[in-house]
């Protein structure tokens, strides 16, 4: 829990530096690129390929592709058509798309209490903020739901792999980024623009921050938090980051929030965690 805790943080200020300074202004399959470069360069180095077995590499590999590769070309698009505040709120459907492909992989039946859980977190984020509709707001909507998905089936796939294989974290992790890699490299050399580099210090070092450390330092410390609680506490912990990244929002560009909304939904939120903790999660164990 510690980690993901700590990983909502480092996330929150990643919103505003990429919907103010790079959106629209630095060619996004670039930045996808450099960040999940730049997090591979911390990581794989501690790829160690004597002895690894095929499939568990494939898995790791996957969960990368799919969370941190696929999910950031949707996500860096998105900000083309919405604003950082509409999408932070769009991820309130994250819980759910985790509480059904958990389930699905695991070959089991939906766990009801569980999407009761997961509607609560969706409740408290829907309630913190509503934007109206704008050009283009139903095809950043839907872009948007595509990098939860992607978002939602990386995480619980890192975490199912988790379960099944015991390979070391730093090995694990470096499996992850070669995959997400693969995918930036791909999608770069598909649709890359090579006008549309950085052309301010600023921006570069953004880039960097983000590569290093919100990509390289924050999924690691996700995934590995991700891997030591229940599914449940997991969907719930990607809505907290709404009301944190929202909070940075506003604190950074002095924006004036619906203070009310805000609190209101937070306080929902942290009451939904406090409740599957305390409730939920104990007796699908016992189940």
């Amino acid at each position: 829990m510690p980690y993901l805790i700590v990983t909502t943080v480092i996330w929150s200020f990643s919103f505003s530096l990429i919907g103010v300074y790079l959106a629209g202004q630095v060619d996004p399959w670039f930045s996808v690129l450099m960040r999940i470069g730049l997090a591979g360069l911390l990581f794989i180095p501690f790829l160690k390929p004597k002895g690894l077995r095929l499939v568990p590499a494939l898995a790791f590999m996957a969960a990368g592709a799919s969370q941190l590769g696929v999910m950031y070309l949707f996500y860096y698009h998105s900000f083309l058509y919405l604003s950082v505040e509409e999408v932070l709120l769009f991820g309130i459907t994250m819980p759910i798309y985790i509480t059904l492909i958990y389930d699905a992989l695991r070959g089991q039946a939906l766990r009801w209490r569980y999407l009761f859980s997961a509607a609560l977190a969706v409740l408290g984020a829907g309630v913190i903020n509503f934007s109206h509709p704008k050009p283009g707001f139903w095809l950043g909507m839907a872009i948007i739901q595509a990098a939860n998905f992607f978002f939602a089936l990386g995480q619980v796939g890192y975490k199912r792999a988790m379960e099944r294989y015991a390979l070391p974290p730093t090995q694990a992790g470096a499996l992850f980024y070669l995959g997400a890699l693969c995918v930036a490299i791909l999608a770069w050399l598909w649709q890359g623009d090579a006008s549309g580099l950085p052309t301010t210090s600023t921006q570069w070092l953004i880039l960097v921050w983000l590569g290093l450390g919100a990509s390289g330092l924050g999924y690691f410390m996700w995934n590995y938090g991700a891997g030591k609680v229940d599914a449940g506490t997991l969907a719930i912990m990607n809505n907290a980051m709404i009301p944190v990244g929202l909070l940075v929002n506003f604190a950074i560009w002095q924006e004036q929030p619906a203070w009310g909304n805000t609190l209101a939904g937070g306080a929902i939120l942290l009451f939904t965690l406090w409740f599957h903790q305390r409730w939920i999660a104990p007796r699908e164990e016992v189940a």
